[in-house]
């Protein structure tokens, strides 16, 4: 068991990975695989509360009384799109993101149009002094009427100062940095991150004052040190983007308040992360409409159709087993559908690399795209482009047929308003109504697919 003294504290060991508690020191966490994550956390054993120091009693949920305005709109329509139409009075909104991805920058924006909107912002910085922030506030074109700054780390300290200005708004950059003397751990270990995150919440519902927190990740691309905050937390938000690409993309990952599969696609300009109002031609602006292994797809992110371009490259292997990469899509799914264009397509894919690559950063879950990468591979194995004026869409079953997708409608009509001719289909789905311009092209199998989706002829090498 743990040491305990006469306190009443004991001594455990915790992962700072996943926040796994052990008795003892482990040089691997069982529960995430992690090694050297546990470090030595004295915890304080409490007296449990008593009945007349608890909250208020039970209510009847009928009973129960709504605020009149449920949602404070933000001066940032994407931003607003991923929260789900406005942030919810006293909610605790989490924001995750690679090192200099623009976590900092979009909150500072944030601050400042919230600031000009009406009402006070707190912006409490644990890592920037307040002449760094300014600097970063001038360059964004942020004057800061409103905005009242904090470098402070001591939460308690943080907290009084946000009792006397009763703030509409509260910014913690980050929650990495802050943490409470009375905990004997360091900051930014699993107890400090937890108990802080704790105290906000029992701060901010009261108050009904929504706080944004950011948070660092791992080298895995999660929440560092915690999990835990996850479960804390109402909304958890990630910023993501390719390390040398100016387009972020601001995804969903938990919202109790809306859907989770809403997306804001923003691009980093001197003045900041500007609004992408027209996200599928931004994507497509780059394209090199007779690129040999590029398709086009329409995919969904959440409710909003985005056109997204879909790269592919075959090359024989130089070493005895072939190599697959995928980036932006699932590495699995890939390895799927080089097997049926194989088995069903009668392509010789055995010897070859496969690169898979969706531009602009852009990361593709749905087997709606299996068609695009599907075609995309198969117009480099036999290098013949697909057709430029075609937009593909459809999921890959293993027998090489074609299944129908979802909202097929809204991804036609996404196709025809940026001046695309043809979609190819699944057979199954192509009695839709499309729009006049744009005309439907069904297939029921892949081979059939990449017969009519490519524009020249075959390469007897990549033939079985």
């Amino acid at each position: 068991m743990g040491k305990t003294d006469k306190t009443g504290s004991r001594t455990i060991f915790v992962c700072q990975n996943c926040g796994k508690e052990s008795l003892k020191w482990l040089g691997r966490c069982p529960n995430c695989q992690e090694w050297n994550s546990f470090e030595e956390t004295v915890v304080s054993t409490a007296a449990p509360a008593s009945i007349s120091a608890m909250g208020n009693p039970p209510q009847e949920l009928s009973r129960v009384i709504t605020g009149t305005s449920d949602r404070l709109p933000l001066p940032l329509s994407e931003f607003n799109r991923v929260l789900g139409g406005g942030v919810v009075a006293g909610s605790l909104v989490l924001i995750g993101g690679d090192p200099g991805i623009g976590k900092s920058t979009i909150l500072l924006q944030v601050s400042a149009l919230a600031a000009k909107a009406g009402g006070k912002v707190a912006y409490v910085s644990g890592e920037e002094s307040l002449s760094q922030i300014r600097l970063r506030a001038e360059r964004l074109g942020v004057s800061g009427e409103r905005l009242y700054l904090l470098a402070e780390t001591d939460l308690g300290a943080i907290l009084s100062h946000l009792e006397q200005l009763a703030p509409s708004l509260v910014i913690i950059d980050s929650i990495q940095a802050v943490s409470l003397p009375e905990l004997d751990s360091a900051a930014g270990s699993v107890g400090q991150v937890k108990e802080c995150t704790l105290r906000l919440m029992h701060w901010a519902k009261p108050n009904a004052v929504p706080v944004f927190i950011a948070g660092h990740v791992t080298k895995d691309g999660a929440i560092a040190g915690p999990r835990v905050l996850e479960h804390i937390v109402d909304v958890v938000l990630y910023l993501e983007g390719e390390p040398f690409s100016a387009y972020r993309v601001l995804r969903g990952v938990k919202n109790r308040f809306g859907s989770t599969n809403e997306v804001g696609v923003f691009e980093m300009k001197e003045q900041g992360l500007v609004e992408v109002d027209n996200p599928s031609k931004a994507f497509l602006s780059q394209r090199w409409r007779e690129a040999v292994g590029s398709a086009v797809v329409p995919t969904l992110e959440g409710s909003r159709p985005l056109l997204v371009e879909i790269q592919a490259l075959t090359t024989p292997t130089s070493f005895g087993l072939p190599r697959r990469t995928a980036n932006g899509i699932d590495f699995n799914r890939l390895l799927l559908i080089t097997a049926v264009l194989t088995k069903r397509a009668g392509l010789k894919l055995g010897n070859q690399d496969i690169i898979a690559n969706v531009t602009g950063g852009l990361k593709i879950a749905e087997p709606a795209a299996d068609l695009g990468i599907a075609l995309a591979i198969a117009s480099s194995a036999r290098d013949v482009a697909v057709d430029p004026g075609l937009v593909v869409v459809g999921e890959v079953g293993l027998s090489g047929e074609l299944r129908a997708v979802s909202q097929l409608e809204r991804r036609v009509a996404e196709a025809a308003r940026l001046g695309f001719e043809r979609c190819l289909v699944p057979k199954t789905g192509a009695g839709i109504k499309a729009p006049k311009n744009i005309r439907l092209v069904p297939a029921s199998t892949l081979r059939e697919a990449v017969k009519v989706g490519l524009v020249g002829g075959k390469t007897k090498s990549n033939e079985s």
